[in-house]
């Protein structure tokens, strides 16, 4: 592709650059910028604080309790006694220390069994937001790249029919030609007025879409240079690849980690009925200056032993949460599966979107030569008078539209290779610096 390119300087975040910037810095501006990228980094910090969350689930308990009280009482014996009555107020204080360790707890355990697939399970998401990113941004790239291509078509598409309209205009005013051949390239130069104020309309909304990712207007974008070359995918035989995603999708990843977890939780919720086995320790002291005898008192208590607690019966929620947790699991491993399908469907489609998009650029450039060829051969039969006005149009059309497929085919062939590699959880910034290198 052979483009002039516009002279704008792109600003792209707090960077400044003199020249277009290409895929790749575009992408790391986005990765700088983009609210739904750190949304994912945010999830992801967040999901890993269930590791230490669940490890303190066997982990010691020690708490520690204090008082200070203010006691104003009042005492009447009934009957012969001894003891003598009265009012007495006096201060009290003390303090307590309880230790609690975990020594049987089925639940607690595997809630730090589950805990770990946890924090599996979030990498693995976030690198599904890494690779989405870098998805969004080439499709929004190469959007901005089209609609730019569309608007230079339409202007180079308007010049030229504004040339034959003018030859028209000559031709009829010294009679070789009709008024017919001048109201038909009238029609093709309003009509392609109108087709050019709309490719600027989509380039604006395009500029936006980008604009979004990494909050910056774009004002100049590389495009396809001499280094683009067609690529078949290594190895060509889509079922591997089909096999590669199956065993390396992160969607597959997040999925089977989910099943796992729900298979955890079936066991944990069964777990209410077991009894737990906890050490306790306690320590306490306590001091009055005063009491029912008028004498003050120093305590102090020391304990430890082995406590054992088993559920009778809590009302039915045990079983209740178990038969919940078995229908969750289903429901995860129903999930999983559809998860295997869905990669394998996007495997197949990106594969046969790269091989097909191999096809077509190829017969898209013949096409071009081709259509290129009908126009030089269609303007020298108007010459001569073997070829019309129309046919002229049509030719500088025709030619106009195959350089737009050839465009569009392109830059969805880049994408189809990207979202193969996707599929196969093997898309990262490598990857798209590959891709990068055939801009210019």
């Amino acid at each position: 592709m052979k483009l002039k390119p516009l002279l704008l300087v792109t600003l792209l975040g707090a960077v400044d650059w003199a020249q277009a910037a290409d895929l790749l810095e575009t992408f790391r501006a986005a990765r700088a910028n983009d609210p739904v990228f750190f949304a994912a980094r945010a999830a992801r910090q967040a999901g890993q604080e269930k590791l230490p969350q669940g490890r303190s689930l066997l982990m010691p308990n020690i708490n520690l309790s204090a008082n200070n009280t203010f006691n104003d009482n009042s005492t009447q014996y009934r009957g012969a006694t001894v003891l003598p009555g009265g009012s007495y107020s006096y201060n009290s204080h003390g303090y307590s220390v309880n230790l609690v360790q975990p020594l049987y707890r089925q639940q607690n355990w595997l809630a730090y069994t589950e805990a770990e697939l946890q924090v599996a399970q979030t990498e693995a998401q976030f690198k599904i937001a890494e690779q989405d990113l870098i998805l969004r941004v080439a499709q929004a790239y190469f959007d901005v790249l089209i609609a730019r291509d569309s608007v230079q078509l339409a202007g180079a598409q308007k010049t030229a029919i504004s040339e034959q309209l003018e030859q028209a205009r000559r031709n009829f005013e010294v009679g070789s030609a009709t008024i017919t051949d001048t109201h038909e390239a009238q029609a093709r130069h309003d009509l392609i007025v109108a087709q050019e104020v709309a490719a600027q309309n989509a380039l604006e909304i395009k500029r936006h879409t980008l604009q979004q990712l990494i909050n910056a207007m774009p004002k100049d974008l590389k495009h396809l240079g001499k280094e683009f070359k067609l690529e078949s995918p290594q190895p060509a035989d889509m079922e591997k690849w089909v096999d590669n995603a199956q065993s390396d999708s992160l969607q597959i990843a997040v999925a089977q980690a989910g099943a796992e977890i729900a298979e955890k939780e079936v066991a944990r919720n069964y777990g209410g009925h077991y009894p737990t086995v906890d050490l306790v320790a306690n320590y306490s002291s306590s001091y009055a200056n005063g009491g029912s005898f008028g004498v003050g008192s120093d305590n102090t208590s020391k304990s430890i032993g082995v406590q054992l607690s088993l559920p009778l019966f809590q009302g039915g929620a045990t079983q209740s949460k178990w038969r919940e947790a078995q229908a969750n699991r289903d429901r995860a491993r129903q999930e999983l599966e559809n998860a295997r399908r869905e990669v394998a469907l996007q495997t197949r489609t990106a594969y046969l979107g790269v091989v097909s998009g191999i096809a077509q650029v190829k017969a898209l450039q013949q096409a071009l030569v081709s259509s290129e060829s009908v126009l030089e051969a269609s303007k020298m039969g108007q010459e001569v008078g073997v070829r019309t006005n129309l046919d002229v149009l049509n030719a500088q059309q025709q030619l106009y539209l195959t350089r737009r497929d050839l465009y569009q085919a392109e830059y969805n062939y880049l994408l189809s290779q990207l979202r193969l590699k996707a599929a196969t959880g093997s898309l990262g910034e490598d990857e798209l610096g590959k891709v990068n290198q055939a801009l210019y």
